[in-house]
């Protein structure tokens, strides 16, 4: 007589063999999916498509998944899923965050990402002098959207003016993992570095420059770099020396000690010179700019992003030289002194990218280079204000781009 097989043995034979084969697939699919990205479903709708090749830490091409799923970031900086029915994608260069690093993509399959998995999580002190002030707001949510591990803290110094020397030295004293700065570092902050065991590295990410504000009922059509050198050194006293009215010229600046602006200005246009002792000093560009709208002979310099969109006063064209073209930092249209509020002025960007405006500079971030969390930190920081996505929101907060 035939032996009976016993069924529950087998099903539970066939059971155990199934999740053995499932086990394995799954680990298969572990070795073989995409080792640089983690998809996330994002409530933004609207995204620039990838393509759909992603990059290892040495720039190399890493393997992706075998779907029609493409990974961008879209306007908000969130990372979204892009389904693309056809099988084709954009042939369009596209960046997106994901997690700790940025991964940049084109469609040739070029690019590179910034790894930053091995930095533990951790609180970061940085800040920044008075022409990062837009900037801050617009890159500290997209920082923690792309490191969200990296808790970072705008500090602002305590009994001292906010500026660049201030920041540096804030930094070089650790209070700071990184900070940013309007000008280049000095050689004596390079020998205190040193002194200290480490070297300092300024990493350029944005253009900007000064601009000149008067009040808005000044008469004249510009000044040149010789003129605002009369001005501020003293020589130059009165607004009819320079084709204005007769009018006795009130200049207004900040400390040199603490500004970048201030620092970056002596440095251009007085040609390392001495504020005259006509100048009036103020504590901030606020400040500066009450003084002005409240004085027709006064004047001031300061950051042009900030000095652009404000309503209080009026900026002017500048011209290199004599026999230069004025340029003026406003773009077009120009907004009428009288519609602002409601409407405002916006920087020149293509005078101030190509430096036709006279009084340009680079901004950058100052980091430590110690091999710490701090260098890791501020380099992490400026490779995201570097990034197509960066460089937006620089635009956005009123700067020019550098890339």
């Amino acid at each position: 007589m035939p032996q009976k097989i016993p069924v529950l043995p087998i099903t539970v034979t066939v059971l155990i063999l199934s999740g053995i084969v499932g086990g394995l697939l799954g680990g298969f699919w572990l070795l073989f999916r995409d080792p640089m990205v983690t998809l996330r479903e994002s409530p933004y709708p609207n995204a620039a498509y990838s393509s759909g090749k992603d990059f290892d830490s040495q720039g190399a091409t890493a393997p992706s998944p075998t779907s029609n799923t493409h990974r961008s970031i879209n306007e908000q900086g969130a990372l979204v899923r892009s389904e693309l029915s056809s099988g084709k994608v954009r042939q369009s260069p596209v960046e997106y965050l994901d997690g700790p690093r940025i991964v940049r993509a084109n469609a040739a399959g070029q690019g590179g990402a910034l790894d930053r998995k091995g930095i533990p999580p951790h609180i970061f002190h940085y800040s920044g002098n008075t022409s990062w002030a837009t900037l801050h707001h617009k890159m500290a949510p997209a920082f923690q959207t792309a490191w969200p591990d990296f808790q970072l803290r705008y500090t602002h110094p305590v009994g001292e003016a906010l500026g660049s020397t201030t920041d540096i030295k804030m930094l070089l004293q650790g209070q700071l993992a990184f900070s940013q700065s309007s000008r280049p570092i000095k050689p004596e902050e390079y020998e205190k570095a040193r002194q200290r065991g480490y070297d300092l590295k300024q990493i350029p990410v944005a253009i900007d420059g000064v601009a000149i504000a008067v009040h808005p009922n000044l008469d004249i059509p510009g000044l040149t770099l010789t003129d605002l050198k009369g001005i501020y050194t003293g020589l130059i006293t009165n607004w009819s020396q320079v084709n204005g009215p007769d009018l006795p010229i009130v200049p207004y600046s900040r400390p040199v000690e603490v500004g970048g602006s201030t620092h970056f200005f002596v440095e251009k246009v007085l040609e390392n010179g001495q504020l005259g002792h006509n100048v009036k000093l103020v504590d901030d560009t606020p400040m500066g700019l009450q003084k002005v709208a409240a004085n027709p002979g006064g004047i001031y310099y300061a950051n042009a992003p900030s000095m652009v969109t404000q309503c209080s006063t009026k900026v002017l064209p500048i011209a290199h030289a004599p026999e230069s073209d004025f340029i003026s930092p406003y773009g077009t249209p120009l907004v009428p002194f009288e519609a602002c509020p409601t409407q405002r002025n916006q920087l020149n960007v293509e005078a101030f990218k190509n430096g036709d405006y006279p009084i340009t500079r680079q901004l950058f971030v100052i980091v430590k280079q110690d091999g710490g969390l701090d260098q890791q930190a501020g380099e992490a920081y400026a490779e995201l204000l570097l990034t197509e996505e960066g460089q937006r929101l620089i635009q956005e907060a009123g700067f020019v781009s550098i890339r």
